[in-house]
């Protein structure tokens, strides 16, 4: 006999739910990163935004929400795939 097999929490509608909500979160936190290191200005990225214009701010905050985004992602999707029900 043939047991039934139990769907990847992954694969559900509150498994997706739960890696877009974190998704947002890591995006948010990648928002809120980059704004900090535009005001506390540690390495001179504010003054390179200043001479070479908004493009450059664009593109670096972008990067930064789209890495923490994917990050948070992936990380939800690992512990939902090793938990324990």
């Amino acid at each position: 006999m043939q047991t039934k097999k139990k769907p990847s929490g992954l694969v559900t509608p509150s498994g997706l739910l739960k890696l877009v909500v974190h998704a947002a979160m890591g995006v948010a936190m990648g928002l809120a990163f980059a704004l900090i290191l535009m005001v506390m200005d540690p390495s001179g990225i504010a003054t390179l935004v200043q001479q070479e214009g908004n493009q450059v701010a664009a593109v670096g905050i972008g990067t930064l929400m789209l890495t923490f985004g994917i990050g948070a992602a992936l990380t939800r999707a690992v512990f939902m795939m090793t938990e324990d029900d």
